[in-house]
């Protein structure tokens, strides 16, 4: 079975460094095979083998902070997963008008919708969102980088961690291997 990966903040402003040619080889050694990287910011494709994505996200982590010493949240999704992702995008329009302004935050865990509720009470901006399972699709229509709404703010509010996507970056990982 197809597998995704999304590392956390990595190789963001010079933290948590790491090639992808080095990530692929570590993916190599540690059985995987076959893994591919997409862009610099820690987008995996591999063969899960017989591991579910919990199991996997646990062993990745544990393997990356013992072999690379590199501590770091992995988010696994199947390709059925990232497959119904793309096709339950709730924002259509942005999606077409300003795909970088919609993001997925792949989440570690479902928060309550009272929890969904305390975040909404928390935006200031123009922000908005919707989840899905245990992902979240979130619109910032003035830009990310300005935004008061941050990922510090979303995990405390959704009691989840997360890590976010531009939807320009999920289409291209689907089409990986999705066509």
């Amino acid at each position: 079975m197809t597998y995704f990966a999304f590392l956390r903040a990595i190789n963001v402003s010079g933290t948590r460094k790491i090639g992808m040619a080095d990530l692929r080889q570590w993916m190599t050694d540690l059985g995987y095979g076959e893994a591919k990287t997409l862009l610099q910011t820690g987008n995996l494709v591999f063969d899960g083998g017989s591991r579910s994505p919990r199991e996997t996200e646990v062993f990745l982590r544990d393997e990356c902070e013992k072999r690379l010493g590199l501590s770091t949240e992995f988010f696994v999704r199947t390709a059925d997963d990232l497959s119904a992702i793309i096709a339950g995008n709730p924002f259509p329009r942005e999606a077409a008008d300003d795909p970088s302004h919609l993001l997925v935050l792949f989440g570690g865990g479902t928060a309550t919708p009272e929890q969904e509720d305390s975040l909404r009470a928390r935006i200031k901006g123009r922000e908005y969102f919707q989840s899905s399972g245990c992902d979240y699709y979130f619109v910032y229509p003035d830009g990310i980088g300005e935004s008061k709404l941050t990922i510090k703010i979303i995990e405390r509010e959704l009691g989840v961690s997360v890590t976010g996507r531009n939807w320009n970056t999920v289409l291209k990982l689907g089409a990986m291997i999705l066509g």
